[in-house]
This record gives C-alpha cells, sequence and structure tokens, in this order.
C-alpha cells in the first residue's frame, strides 16, 4: 500500500460478511469517469448525512463531535476528488442515485431510538463498504488514483468503528448486533444482484 498507510481490510470483510463481485470491479475499471463522478457525490452525500444527524440528535455530544469530524473528511475528500476529476478534463454531470443507500435507508425504523440507531448501523455498513471497494480498487488503478484511494483506507475505516460506537451508546449491544445482521442481509443482496446501472455502491452490472 502506497504513501506508509497500513489498513487491514480483513476485518471490515468479516464485518461485511462479502467481498465485492469481480464483475463490479471489471466494470469499475472500465468506467473510471463515472466511478470518479458517483465517488464525488458519495463523499458530498456522506456529509450532508452527518451534519443533517448534528442537527437532529443535539442531545448527543459524543455524536456531535463525531459526526463534526466526519462531516469535515468527507468534504475534505470530495475537494480532493473534485480536483481529480478537473486535472482529468472529467465533467461532472447529474447522475441519479444508485439503489443501494435508498434500499439500506428504506429498512430504518420509523421510531425512535430505533431510528438513529438503524441510522447510524447503516451508515457504519455503507462505510465500511466504501473501505472494501477502495482496497478492491486501488491495485489495478494508476499510480494517481491508486495513491488517493489507498489514502482513504484509513479514515473510512475508523468513519466505519465511529458510527457503530456510537449505536452502542444509544442502544443494547445485542439489539445492534440483530439489527446489523439483518441490514447486512440487505446490503449484501444489493451488491449481489444484478443491477442496470454502474455506480460506486452498485451491485452485479447486467451486461449490455
Amino acid at each position: 500500500m502506497s504513501k506508509g498507510q497500513v489498513v487491514d481490510v480483513q476485518p471490515i470483510i468479516d464485518f461485511l460478511g462479502s467481498k465485492t463481485p469481480q464483475a463490479w470491479i471489471d466494470c469499475a475499471l472500465e468506467n473510471q469517469e463515472t466511478l470518479l463522478v458517483d465517488h464525488a457525490n458519495c463523499e458530498k452525500k456522506a456529509a450532508s448525512t452527518a451534519l443533517n444527524l448534528m442537527y437532529r440528535y443535539v442531545e448527543f455530544p459524543q455524536l456531535l463531535q463525531k459526526l463534526s469530524r466526519l462531516a469535515r473528511e468527507e468534504l475534505r475528500h470530495f475537494e480532493q476528488v473534485h480536483a481529480i476529476m478537473r486535472k482529468r478534463n472529467i465533467d461532472y454531470p447529474q447522475l441519479n442515485a444508485s439503489r443501494y443507500a435508498g434500499g439500506l435507508r428504506d429498512q430504518v425504523s420509523k421510531q425512535e431510538p430505533m431510528r438513529l440507531v438503524d441510522t447510524l448501523i447503516v451508515g457504519a455498513i455503507i462505510e465500511a463498504r466504501s473501505c472494501e471497494r477502495f482496497a478492491a480498487l486501488a491495485p489495478h488503478l494508476d499510480d494517481e488514483l491508486k495513491d488517493f484511494y489507498s489514502s482513504l483506507l484509513k479514515s473510512e475505516s475508523r468513519h466505519f468503528m465511529d458510527y457503530l460506537a456510537l449505536a452502542k451508546q444509544v442502544a443494547d449491544e445485542a439489539v445492534v448486533a440483530r439489527r446489523t445482521d439483518e441490514l447486512l442481509r440487505i446490503e449484501n443482496a444489493l451488491i449481489a444482484d444484478p443491477d442496470p446501472e454502474f455506480r460506486f455502491h452498485s451491485g452485479v452490472p447486467i451486461a449490455a
């Protein structure tokens, strides 16, 4: 791994219970412009999610501290992705969101405190999958993107752990474990099932 980044992604793979399908990696390498555009969108959305939680749950000091830092880091990542796009003369078109995040958020409880617990678990899962995909892609990319994606592993793995730790502060660990298993079953299906659109978190691409 480049630039001194040493992150063991195996615990993240163990948490997720599945690896990104090779068909998605192959498609990503063939569609790197779309990959970068959607990656930029994901960073903006991650910052927005953290800020929304900070506005909604001001009674949790630990949440405010951790998610404030997380939002700043996600915005910095967006700036880095956007800079690479500009350097490579990649346009920034509007892309519709993938089914992935929506499919997970559809499972979030409408009632508190489980609404917060589920939202935090979903955040942990998305960050974990992002980290796993950065690690899966990095060895196959040019030096600039390899260095960049490798450099993201440490922060993304920390974001995953922060979200999960916050969930355990709101609910009993057994409840968090049960909901995590339930949401991961949904997540694993979302990345393994055929998907008509390629996005950073999409499933197995449908052959044209």
